[in-house]
């Protein structure tokens, strides 16, 4: 039991430096994609325009939780009204009945065809960076006049294709995730303040 007890505490210290490590990587390529990512998501909502998020597998929850901080709020300080975004994960119906009757690979530009409005912004949320149903997606935004962002790793295919994205310098798929997370929860705080308060003027 000490043995099984030990490997495990080493699995556990292992992760955790190899997050700090990650973060501190991370830290030094993401802040100016995050206030730029931040403040054209500001400017579309201004704009009476939305977004549409997507992602397989944990980025599925993450599109979900994406847009539903957005949606309600995420400043408990701040009194706002909802912000319209919708993720492209959520509905199974129209999902299924896409994977179903055409392929799987269309699952999102089906619905970002029927969503989506020139200057709407589709964000893709992809640990591999090479979702095929993400790329499509993006290429159909791009075809509709739609910006474009994706919250990804580095050296990803869909950064290829996207006007902005967020990389993660890592192969870690959990990790990657966990950089995904603060990198969504920023975006969110950053537009309340842009549009909310006054300390969200911009520069």
């Amino acid at each position: 039991m000490i043995i099984r007890e030990s490997k495990f505490m080493s699995l556990i210290n292992d992760r955790i430096n190899e997050l700090q490590n990650l973060l501190s990587d991370f830290e030094k390529n993401v802040s100016e994609p995050l206030f730029n990512i931040s403040n054209i998501i500001a400017d579309t909502f201004r704009s009476g325009n939305k977004i549409l998020i997507c992602g397989n597998g944990g980025s599925a929850a993450d599109a979900q939780h994406f847009a539903a901080e957005f949606i309600n709020v995420f400043s408990k300080e701040i009194k706002r009204p909802g912000l319209p975004a919708i993720s492209l994960a959520s509905d199974t119906s129209v999902i299924t009945a896409i994977a179903n009757d055409n392929n799987y690979e269309q699952i999102f530009a089906r619905q970002v065809e029927a969503l989506g409005n020139v200057n709407d912004i589709l964000i893709v949320i992809t640990t591999s960076g090479s979702s095929k149903n993400c790329i499509k997606a993006l290429q159909t935004a791009k075809d509709l006049g739609l910006k474009t962002i994706a919250i990804t790793r580095s050296k990803a295919e869909v950064s290829l294709i996207s006007d902005l994205s967020i990389e993660v310098p890592s192969e870690n798929t959990q990790l990657i995730q966990a950089c995904h997370l603060f990198s969504y929860h920023t975006v969110v705080e950053l537009v309340e303040q842009i549009l909310y308060t006054s300390k969200g003027v911009r520069t």
